[in-house]
């Protein structure tokens, strides 16, 4: 069935959710350099994500203080598994693939630069 994607602005850039059902959730991330996505994590929503083109900083962990740097380019993947602490920030401007489970409010900020509310 033929369908037209959702665009969705967020302050680092944009979302095109291209596909969505009760089983999976295909974006297309677009992310602007120098900017980022909260640092947060899923209590449910297991994704990966695949780097299309651009180059990211992605920072991952089960804690705050065990958080690692990922350097990430094009061809390259990672996935977040829940409760996995992470973050986004495009070094050049970024276009990712991410599949997903479909729970898409499940965000849990813990830090914004855009002053969005922590928690859920």
């Amino acid at each position: 069935m033929k369908h037209a994607p959702r665009r969705v602005r967020k302050p680092w850039g944009y979302e095109l959710i291209w596909a969505e059902t009760d089983l999976y959730v295909g974006k297309i991330l677009h992310i602007n350099a120098g900017e980022s996505l909260s640092l947060q994590y899923h209590e449910t929503k297991d994704e990966t994500i695949f780097v299309l083109s651009g180059e990211m900083r992605f920072w991952a962990g089960p804690s705050l203080e065990a958080l690692e740097e990922v350097p990430l380019r094009t061809g390259e993947a990672f996935r977040v598994v829940p409760g996995t602490l992470h973050r986004m920030e495009g070094i050049t401007d970024c276009d990712l693939l991410e599949a997903s489970t479909p729970f898409l409010d499940d965000v849990v900020r813990i830090e914004d630069r855009y002053g969005r509310a922590p928690g859920k």
